[in-house]
């Protein structure tokens, strides 16, 4: 309802707009508060109320008062934190309203910039394209000058919010550069090992909105760039900077950048897990720049004329994205290919004239070549997609003469052999002719088809025009055009033959539903069957009867028992087209050749089961079939052939006697009456009827092809039935169905005696009456019933307020009770049930039920009809729906779009009227007689047989949905098959059926299933399956009764692990639901869980340093004491006051449970304390634990058992525990330690004596735990001690607390497993103690950073842990009122202090020595033990770890520090460790996203580093990363940091080093092709400048090496131009060759390098070879062979010496 309301669909108007209503956020707030961090105890992993309410405040947030923003600021920001921010941002997102978007836009940015995640990733660019797309029109939009968002520097976003959507943007699409072969950023890696973790699973599309950002911020909003300026040499020794704006369009232009940076990549031969993302994105564009382009021609269009799209940015929009559409077509993901061309659907509809002469170029391409199917599967499916621009001369001319050329390749695609194509190409033929009539236009109306007509001399048409006349307005087609529409004949004639080709090869039907072949094969026929519904339904007259004749001439010549049911479906499309042609044509054959098969005994062979179709039957199924499809349409023409009819009928009731005939004779008779009685639409043609009637239409009908309608001038053709066609079904059941009846009725009147024979006789004849009954649904509408049995609740229910249908008109035929015909037909469908009750009573408690098995299910299908064949079901009219939305989102191209094929308005007003119908199958009341009929279904579900009982279920599944209160008047008979003496397989008929449905109704039995679950003799499984009933029916507002409570605790020591752990968890729920009724005081915060502890207490913040203070030191007097467990704000701002909880001094404060439930505590008590049950079940947890690693669930039954009983067994619990904590096995110390965690926790409310005394044993063994701890318990001991700590005041457990700070703490010992074991339980201690520590974080931080050094990997790993936490503890921007934090956000660059990172000085101070410690380094192999190796990895670690943390962006300011050593370390192949971390590094700084002042100092690091190092190593090394880096920032850097790039990339093609020229030349091809195609013509001329001015002088000359480089960084540099386009030829490329070949056999590594380029270039247009080399001339082709042949002959220079030896 709430969805229906004010969700705002594609393409519809919102039913409400924001001043229309206006709703409260609070509430919502208050119940989604409590899903985000619920109790523990009572937490459901499968409960998703969570995303359920986000999406109602999603749905809503657009009626939440403006005016209510800032106190939702108010509320969320404080709670905003480290671990909860990626729960906070997702809430904050789906409740602030889309207007006054400067409240909270800057304060979002801020976040997105300081935190590394991709949960806040999808929120905020999801948030950044709903705004961009609400905000298109500024102020001017819905919310007028106060709430609209104002356009600035691109769109509504500043420069610096735009550079942070970019590069977000290009970091989603997951391209690899360089080394990062996977993902490209680390805030998946930071969500996941985020403590909190978050419940939500709201899914978003990134990509998607990311579109919606670019599109709505495009705009005439710069200078223009002029495109015919050509820059060609280089100005003052610099490369040329860009000038302007794409269509002076910043969006656009920085959306040519992006896709420029990644066109690679949308190859087909660069294949990965981007191609999908990179496709979809494509989509995406296409379809919301179509969508803008299309609102801003409405005339209620809302944008200023100056915002608008202009033409010149649509063409250069398409422009753009044609090249990577037209290569991502042939994607190898099958999803990546349907993306691409959906986007070049809609670029079609922008701009036909660019797209569609490439489209139909690739698509001749891909018909003609028949050994790739790829390309001919995705050509097809693409042609689909443009078919209306091809047909449709108003939006391409010239496409229609391309239409048969394309219909003639596709028909080779119609194959069997590959059911792909087969689809593709029918999906392409019904796109295509959907939109035409298929018919000669050359042609006089009369004139044959054939050769025999004399040909006649015409003169060429002449443009001499007499005086005064002038040139008509309609188009003349050439005659070349003429002839090539002219061949439709041939073309449908072989269709037709390509269509029986097929059925021919089909294999034969058969299988238990009579399929032909398998899925593949029913696909093919179902495709076959849609197109050829509408190439029959779009034939002309003549042609029509020309592929009549064909399909007769095929019919009467063969029958072919594989293609039976698929050659009755090609007649039945002939019968919908012209029913009028076809039924004469092929009744009087049908009918004779089915009366003399039946006369020589065809289907004589007794059956009541599918089975294989008897050879001698084939005859009369392939004429049966045909039938069938003949009188499936036309309802008036079936009357001139009645009598006929009825008598052919009649025959195959009588003598069809095998399954497979009687079958087929029940759905001719379902057809016929389909025909006859029901109210649908006819004619979808492409036109309405009475232009397509129309002579003149005939003659120039390919100027309306592709025409498409508003609904208002759409006439639907209805079939509604007459007098006669009412008498026919009518007689219909009178003379056939009547006596089928009867028939049975004697049959049953003699069932002991039956025998196969009389078996057979009553299924064929009861299918005969079935079938009619369930062909009759609309026939006679139903009249208001007398309820017998209401099923009320008379206490909280009334009758006048159960639901009922709504009785709208529906086109019932027959609705007034006093119509003779209607009282015919009621009655007669009354003794149908009667009869069908009366044989499932006979059949059930017959002997021989085993041998009437089909019988029985026959008559479950009899009873499945008469209850549920009324009005329409609920799957056809899901498929009706599902077929009408296909329908119209094919046809359309943009959501609002109005006109449509006429084709998707018939379809939707069958889909209004199939609505009618299926609300009269809705709420129907109960008769006396529908009750007898349910009963009896429930009876056969509870049947012996499987067969019986599975299909009796699946109808009462639908019954009970459809008829009011039936579930509850079934439920006796499900409890009494529950009775001991019961047929098992009755009771697990029972048991199915009463998961399904029963259980909403059962809390009432909550006694009669706890004592069939207590029975002695129930099996387990029925117990466990009573457990789980019990565990469900558990409620919060009422306790359970004691003998249900001491059921549970004993259950939960049961040998059978699924009886334990679901008695575990449902006592669990019954101590924590009695804790929750005792802490409420109103039944409103019982069910809201805003219930309090009496213990709790508000503490007021006050001065927040003062509070801080006040939780670090120990607690000096007890009195007043409150201990502070969970802090949850305090990071951006603080709230008010936070919960706290009094100490339990006195015996007057200890907790006082519920009168209520004090008997269900005693109950559980008493079992508890028996001596047995605290050793079994730790027992049994410990089974737990060796068959499953998963925590289980009895440490929190310990915890509630602590809380409720307190120390009661402690003496007894503990020493039950001792042996387990001492235990050498890991499983029994794990359990031991669960449940020390949860009496630990549970004791945090007892009374201070009872504390003691679990401390005082705690504290004793606390030694000997970290003693026994091994490497295989290590990570169990500190889980569980991190557990005692985490979510608790350190002051509860201060004991641990002192314990653990007062253990010695080395970095150089002798153990390094036991200072392993000590840093692991301190950085625990640090992190759960958070802020509480900050006064001993300074000393902690400087021990770790002083023992950097350390010579242990184990130790350096907790250092850098201990850094991290450290650093992340001292990041607390900690603002004194949210306000103070929006101004911060508003004013200042770096508000949330991410800049301001600790421990700056100790990093400098460590680079002072890192120099004199570099020289000191030891020789291998102790280089690794070196004090610059140590420190340095550590550092390294420290760093790698904080850029896969949401804090990621603090380790810039580390890193801008360290670069300098960073690339020194990667020379340093002694330490091979040390090397890799150092190059990671380097690598990972480009998988975050820096501060924005940060761009220009990293590349000028670089770039300072490799100009100045004297080490090649290190310029090799920090090449690509370098790169990697450009490219991750590619949209964020400024035009002097490229032209700084670029001057380090052509400095280092003339370096003395090979290897680094190599790799400038590999970084220079990257930069150029996704930044720098500008520059290629400057550079080009360069590098060719270079080449002819440098002669190679002879070896024994002084100059010849640098002769030789010189030379090489030039052709260097020309190879990295031709590699940077890889994938086409460009026109200044061919002239290159000429400048290479001279200097293929030149010596290495010139030669090498021309080779490699040569055998890449070769590589990358083999495919398109033939199209390239045009551009090439003679010359230029010559210069290309001599360089491939002296490439062979090097190669075999190499190869031979080798085969010598």
């Amino acid at each position: 309802m709430l969805t229906r309301l004010l969700a705002n669909k594609p393409g519809l108007k919102r039913k409400l707009q924001s001043t229309d209503l206006e709703l409260p956020w609070e509430p919502l707030w208050l119940a989604l508060k409590k899903e985000l961090w619920p109790k523990r105890n009572i937490y459901e992993t499968s409960r998703n109320v969570v995303n359920q309410l986000l999406y109602v405040a999603d749905q809503c947030k657009r009626y939440f008062s403006p005016s209510e923003i800032p106190k939702m600021i108010d509320t969320f920001i404080p709670l905003v934190t480290q671990s909860s921010m990626i729960t906070m941002v997702p809430v904050i997102t789906s409740f602030l309203p889309p207007s006054h978007t400067h409240l909270y836009i800057p304060m979002l940015f801020k976040i997105w910039q300081a935190f590394n995640s991709a949960v806040v990733d999808d929120r905020l660019m999801e948030m950044a394209g709903e705004l961009s797309e609400e905000h298109v029109a500024g102020t001017s939009g819905e919310f007028g000058n106060e709430g609209g968002a104002a356009w600035k520097d691109i769109g509504i976003w500043t420069e610096e919010q735009w550079n942070v959507i970019i590069g977000k943007g290009l970091s989603s699409m997951n391209v690899p550069v360089g080394a990062l072969k996977a993902g490209s950023s680390t805030g998946q890696h930071a969500d996941i090992i985020n403590k909190d973790g978050t419940k939500i699973k709201k899914t978003s599309n990134r990509v998607g909105a990311f579109a919606k950002v670019l599109v709505n911020s495009m705009r005439v909003d710069g200078d223009v760039r002029d495109p015919n300026v050509l820059l060609t040499r280089m100005q003052g020794g610099k490369l040329p900077k860009q000038n302007g704006y794409i269509a002076g369009s910043k969006a656009l232009d920085a959306l040519d950048r992006l896709i420029t940076s990644t066109e690679s990549f949308f190859h087909p031969s660069n294949t990965g897990g981007w191609t999908h993302i990179l496709a979809s994105f494509l989509h995406r564009l296409a379809s919301e720049f179509i969508k803008r382009f299309n609102e801003e021609q409405l005339p209620d269009c809302r944008i200023p004329e100056s915002h608008r799209l202009t033409l010149a940015i649509r063409r250069s929009f398409v422009t753009i994205l044609r090249t990577p559409s037209l290569l991502a077509m042939f994607a190898k993901d099958p999803i990546a290919t349907s993306f691409a061309q959906g986007a070049l659907r809609a670029l079609a509809m922008l701009e036909p004239d660019l797209i569609m002469p490439d489209l139909l170029e690739r698509a001749y391409d891909g018909l003609e070549v028949v050994n790739e199917t790829h390309r001919t599967t995705a050509v097809l499916s693409m042609l689909s997609g443009i078919a209306r621009p091809l047909v449709t001369e108003k939006l391409w001319l010239g496409g229609q003469k391309h239409l048969v050329p394309l219909l003639e390749l596709c028909l080779p695609g119609i194959d069997l052999n590959d059911p792909v194509k087969t689809v593709c190409a029918t999906l392409f033929i019904v796109s295509a002719v959907q939109h035409i009539k298929i018919g000669d236009l050359t042609r006089q109306p009369g004139a044959p088809f054939s050769g025999d007509a004399e040909s006649m001399d015409v003169e060429e048409p002449h443009d001499y025009l007499p005086d005064g006349t002038e040139m008509g307005d309609t188009p003349r087609l050439t005659r070349e055009e003429e002839r090539a529409l002219v061949r439709d004949s041939n073309w449908v004639v072989s269709l037709f033959r390509r269509i029986f080709a097929l059925y021919e090869n089909l294999p034969e039907e058969g299988g238990r539903r009579n399929t032909t072949g398998g899925k593949q094969e029913e696909s093919v026929l179902k495709s076959i069957k849609s197109m050829m519904d509408i190439v029959c339904l779009h034939l002309s007259d003549s042609l029509f009867d020309l592929v009549l004749n064909v399909v007769y001439d095929y019919a009467t010549t063969n029958a072919k028992s594989n293609s039976v049911r698929a050659f009755g479906q090609l007649v039945a499309c002939l019968a919908r087209a012209r029913p009028e042609k076809t039924l004469p044509r092929f009744l009087p054959f049908c009918i004779s050749q089915i009366e003399e098969e039946l006369k020589h005994g065809a289907s004589s062979v007794r059956t009541t089961s599918a089975h294989a179709a008897i050879p001698s039957d084939t005859t009369l199924h392939w004429n049966m079939a045909i039938l069938r499809g003949c009188l499936g349409y036309g309802g008036p023409i079936l009357l001139k052939y009645q009598e006929e009819i009825i008598r052919v009928i009649s025959l195959l009731v009588e003598k069809t006697k095998s399954e497979r005939g009687y079958s087929s004779t029940g759905r001719l008779v379902h057809r016929v009456l389909n025909t006859l009685a029901p109210v649908y639409p006819v004619n979808t043609r492409f036109v309405n009827k009475e232009e397509w009637d129309d002579p003149q239409f005939d003659q120039n009908h390919y100027l309306s092809w592709g025409r498409l309608y508003e609904p208002q001038d759409v006439i639907v053709d209805w079939h509604v039935p007459s007098p006669g066609e009412i008498a026919f079904v009518l007689e219909l059941l009178e003379r056939v169905m009547i006596p089928a009846l009867e028939k049975v009725q004697s049959l049953l009147d003699n069932i002991a005696k039956w025998d196969s024979i009389a078996r057979n006789d009553f299924c064929r004849y009861l299918n005969a009456c079935k079938a009619f009954w369930s062909a009759v649904p609309t026939f006679a509408k139903e009249q208001p019933k007398q309820v017998v049995n209401p099923c009320l609740d008379s206490e909280t229910e009334l009758p006048e307020l159960l639901v009922s249908h709504l009785d709208v008109a529906a086109g019932f035929t027959l609705s007034d009770p006093s119509d003779p015909r209607y009282q015919t037909f009621v009655s007669s469908r009354k003794r149908f049930g009667e009869v069908v009750i009366y044989a499932s009573e006979l059949l059930r408690k017959g002997s021989n039920a085993e041998d009437h098995i089909d019988a029985v299910i026959g008559v479950t299908k009899s009873i499945d009809v008469y209850l549920l064949s009324y009005g329409m079901s609920r799957g056809d009219f899901d498929s009706l729906q599902k077929n009408y939305a296909q329908a119209r989102d094919l046809s359309r191209t943009w959501t609002k779009q109005k006109d449509n094929s006429r084709l998707v308005y018939v379809k939707r007003a069958q889909v209004y009227h199939s609505g009618r119908l299926y609300m009269h199958a809705l709420y129907r009341r109960r008769s006396d007689f529908d009750d007898n009929m349910i009963h009896e279904l429930v009876e056969l579900s509870l049947s012996p047989y499987t067969r019986v009982r599975r299909h009796a279920q699946s109808s009462l599944y639908q019954v009970v949905g459809s008829y009011i209160r039936s579930t509850r008047t079934i439920l006796p008979i499900l409890f009494d098959a529950l009775k001991k003496g019961n047929d098992p397989d009755r009771m697990k008929g029972h048991s199915i059926y009463l998961i399904i449905k029963a259980l909403p109704h059962m809390h009432s039995q909550m006694a009669k299933i706890l004592e069939i679950a207590t029975h002695p003799m129930t099996h387990w499984r029925y117990v466990h399956m009573a457990e789980r009933f019990l565990y469900g029916l558990l409620r919060r507002d009422i306790p359970v009764s004691p003998e249900l409570s001491s059921f549970f605790v004993r259950q939960s020591t049961s040998p059978q692990t699924a009886i334990r752990v679901t008695a575990q968890r449902a006592l669990v729920k019954v101590m924590a639901y009695i804790k929750m009724r005792t802490y409420s005081r109103t039944a409103e915060e019982l069910w809201c869980d805003s219930w309090h502890n009496p213990l709790e207490r508000d503490v007021i913040i006050g001065d927040p340093s003062s509070f801080v203070e006040s939780l670090q030191g120990p607690i000096v007097s007890r009195e007043g004491v409150c201990y502070i467990d969970k802090i949850p704000t305090g990071f951006l701002t603080w709230s008010n006051s936070i919960k706290g909880y009094a100490a339990v001094e006195t015996e007057s404060m200890r907790l006082k449970w519920e009168a209520a439930s004090k008997s269900s505590l005693e109950a559980i008590k008493t079992e508890v304390t028996e001596d047995n049950y605290v050793r079994t079940c730790l027992h049994f947890g410990v089974k737990n634990l060796e068959s499953s690693h998963q925590t289980s669930i009895y440490a929190l039954k310990i915890y509630l058992s602590a809380l409720l009983f307190e120390d009661a067994q402690l003496e007894h619990f503990l020493s039950s525990l001792d042996p387990l904590i001492s235990d050498s096995d890991k499983y029994k110390q794990r359990a031991g330690a669960e449940a020390l965690v949860g009496i630990v926790r549970g004791s945090k409310h007892w009374l201070r004596s009872s504390s003691e005394k679990l401390w005082a044993w705690m504290t004793q063994r606390l030694n000997r735990i970290l003693i026994q701890i091994k490497p295989e318990t290590m990570q169990l001991w500190d889980a569980a001690i991190d557990e005692m700590l985490f979510g608790l005041d350190p002051r509860r457990n201060q004991l641990l607390v002192d314990w653990i700070m007062s253990l010695p703490v080395e970095f150089h010992g002798d153990s390094v497993f036991d200072m392993n074991k000590t840093l692991s339980l301190q950085v625990s201690l640090v992190e759960s103690m958070g802020i509480r520590y900050r006064s001993f974080l300074d000393q902690y931080a400087s021990r770790m950073l002083q023992n950097t050094n350390t010579g242990y990997a184990e130790i350096r790993q907790q250092i850098c842990q201990g850094l991290f936490v450290v650093s992340k503890l001292m990041w607390q921007p900690n603002y004194s009122s949210t306000e103070s934090f929006l101004l911060a956000c508003q004013n200042e660059s770096d508000p949330l202090r991410i800049r301001n990172v600790p421990f700056v000085s100790e990093v400098d101070l460590m680079l002072r020595n890192m120099e004199k410690w570099r020289n000191e380094r030891l020789a291998p192999p102790r280089a690794n033990q070196s004090e610059y190796d140590k420190t340095g990895l550590t550092l390294l670690q420290w760093i790698w770890v904080t850029a896969h943390s949401a804090e990621a962006a603090s380790a810039f300011p580390y890193v801008l520090r360290l670069m300098p050593e960073i690339l020194h370390m990667t020379e340093l192949s002694d330490n091979p460790e040390l090397q890799s971390y150092s190059t990671a590094v380097l690598y990972i700084i480009s998988a975050v996203i820096p501060p924005v002042e940060y761009f220009e100092v990293i590349l000028k690091n670089f770039a300072d580093a490799i100009k100045s190092s004297k080490s090649w190593r290190i310029r090799l090394n920090a090449l690509p990363a370098l790169v990697v880096f450009f490219y991750r920032n590619l949209l964020s850097i400024s035009q002097d940091g490229v032209v700084q790039v670029m001057d380090v990339l052509l400095e280092c093609l003339a370096d003395e080093n090979v290897e680094v020229r190599s790799m400038a030349s590999k970084a220079l091809s990257g930069v150029v092709r996704c930044s720098q195609r500008q520059s290629i013509i400057p550079l080009k001329n360069r590098f060719v400048s270079f080449v002819r001015k440098t002669t190679l002088p002879p070896r024994s000359d002084p100059a010849y090496a640098d002769s030789l480089r010189s030379l090489h960084s030039a052709i260097l540099g020309i190879c990295a131009l031709i590699e940077s386009l890889p994938y086409s030829v460009e026109p200044w490329m061919p002239s290159l060759t000429e400048v290479l070949a001279p200097h293929a056999s030149d010596p290495a590594p010139i030669s090498t390098t021309i080779r490699n380029c040569a055998s890449e270039f070769k590589k990358t247009h083999q495919d398109t070879w033939h199209k390239d080399q045009q551009m090439f001339d003679e010359e230029q082709l010559q210069s290309l062979s001599t360089i491939r042949v002296r490439l062979n002959i090097q190669v075999f220079l190499l190869i031979q010496p080798l085969a010598a030896e």
